[in-house]
């Protein structure tokens, strides 16, 4: 596996429950379009599995 992956919304957090709104917070996104560079560990991908709805993600 890669060692860091672009993780970037895609959709708007609106109407989402409030434990994806902060899990977007915690990968350290909140407007549409806007990237991150992360690390490739389990817990980022656990949360990023649970807005898999919202984002996009990119092995770098």
């Amino acid at each position: 596996m890669s060692q860091k992956i672009k993780v970037k919304q895609i959709r708007s957090a609106i109407e989402q429950s409030k434990k994806q709104k902060a899990t977007l917070k915690g990968l350290g996104l909140g407007r549409i379009d806007q990237e991150r560079v992360l690390e490739n560990t389990a817990c980022i991908r656990g949360m990023i599995r649970k807005v898999q709805h919202l984002v996009a993600i990119q092995e770098v």
